[in-house]
């Protein structure tokens, strides 16, 4: 039997679309074959589609820009005066950082919700489209949208008095942790919006958890001042360890008399943070690609 190549395949293709005259069918080419290449293939082209959707939906990009500014200007003025003043806004842009990332959580939760809820995914499963693919084009897709939120965020630091103190590659790895932090918690919004009914339930649940993930740590306060045992749960909390790196990684000092954390965590601040990230994508996606598995197969 003999064995074609993908030029003689597509050749073939050509010539009998010729005869036809109908176009030529798409031939896989062997990379395209390749299950990883594919798969980020097909992820591309979902965040394309995600992306392109936000023009139809502009509300909740609107939603994911203004909210940096309202909480920069809420914890850095009407409470930052008491906490420090200049240095305080200047120290707690490590953790404004750490609430930003956090909170667009909630867009891949809301964006995933409703695509199953408007029938979006049993129309994706019809096509040879891997489970994968389909999360991560969600996930990657959101991972921009931080970035513009990110961006808005130190726009509001720059104007606030905040500068970075190091050098250029203690700044970019900083980025880099913030990226990598930001796709782990995108993953905790795709399983959140898989194990919820509808739209209105994955926004409110979204939600519910992360105000005392974010409160209940060091990102604007010391988590020594804490009660009860709160203040060890502070020490171990990610978003708290994510605002202490980008703290060390900027060069951003407490202020005066601001109480400072000894715990393991926030004495590896960065390794910790790098560590909770890999170990959340791990776990939520293999979650997340269960739970997809269950849901569409009912």
């Amino acid at each position: 039997m003999t064995v074609l190549t993908d030029v003689q395949r597509a050749d073939s293709a050509h010539q009998g679309a010729a005869a036809t005259g109908l176009p030529p069918p798409a031939v896989p080419t062997r990379a395209r074959r390749n299950p990883a290449i594919r798969i980020l293939a097909e992820s591309a082209d979902l965040a394309l589609r995600n992306l392109l959707h936000l023009r139809r939906s502009p509300g909740l990009l609107i939603s994911c820009l203004v909210e940096p500014v309202m909480y920069a200007l809420l914890i850095g003025y009407v409470f930052g005066n008491s906490l420090g003043g200049p240095a305080y806004r200047s120290y707690m842009f490590g953790g404004l950082i750490a609430q930003t990332v956090a909170f667009t959580t909630t867009f891949t939760t809301v964006g995933l919700a409703r695509d199953l809820e408007q029938g979006m995914v049993d129309r994706f499963r019809a096509l040879p489209v891997s489970r994968v693919a389909l999360l991560l084009g969600r996930t990657t897709s959101d991972l921009t949208t931080c970035v513009a939120s990110v961006a808005v965020t130190t726009t509001c630091g720059f104007l606030m008095g905040w500068r970075p103190h190091t050098g250029p590659a203690e700044v970019a790895a900083g980025i880099l942790l913030v990226l990598l932090f930001s796709f782990a918690m995108s993953w905790i919004g795709v399983f959140v919006a898989l194990i919820t009914p509808n739209t209105q339930v994955a926004g409110s649940l979204g939600l519910i958890w992360l105000f005392p993930a974010t409160f209940i740590s060091s990102g604007f306060v010391s988590g020594e001042t804490l009660p009860g045992p709160l203040p060890t749960v502070a020490d171990w909390n990610p978003i708290t360890s994510l605002a202490n790196a980008l703290r060390q990684l900027f060069g951003n000092i407490p202020p005066p008399g601001f109480p400072v954390q000894h715990a393991w965590p926030a004495q590896h601040a960065v390794l910790y943070t790098a560590g909770c990230s890999v170990l959340l994508i791990a776990v939520f996606v293999t979650l997340s690609t269960w739970r997809y598995r269950t849901r569409t197969s009912r």
